[in-house]
């Protein structure tokens, strides 16, 4: 037997000279089924972009491909996390960085509302507690 009739099948592809691995076309269909989900029964999901093999031009491209959204959210707490809604509503691209401005981890969150947007029931209590201190300075 020849060796040229032998399959070969790379499984850790090098990127291309473009930096695109091949890696991040696949989570197209995996944010297609994470929606679903969403829409069927409620349940929100992330992908963390952190642990996968992706160059920098593979989430370049990734973030093109989703677009932009009409939401945006920065939050100050022990450096910025911005959670941007894509073209996609209900997918956002969650970014946090340490206090010296670099990326610590990236997710795709699949949800109506990013869990960290939400209010944290304490904190509605204490603005309930500031907005009545306001009602009695009346």
């Amino acid at each position: 037997m020849s060796l040229d009739v032998i399959p070969i099948h790379l499984v850790n592809t090098p990127p291309d000279k473009t930096g695109l691995t091949g890696n991040a076309q696949p989570l197209l269909h995996e944010l297609a089924e994470q929606v679903k989900c969403l829409l069927a029964s409620g349940d929100a999901s992330a992908i963390d972009l952190s642990a996968l093999p992706l160059t920098p031009a593979d989430l370049d491209w990734l973030k093109v491909a989703l677009g932009v959204g009409e939401i945006s959210v920065t939050l100050q707490a022990s450096g910025e996390s911005t959670l941007a809604e894509t073209a996609c509503s209900g997918i956002w691209w969650v970014t946090h960085r340490n206090e010296q401005g670099a990326v610590t981890s990236q997710f795709i969150e699949v949800a109506w509302v990013p869990e960290l947007v939400k209010a944290h029931p304490q904190d509605v209590a204490i603005g309930l507690e500031t907005l009545e201190l306001l009602i009695a300075d009346l």
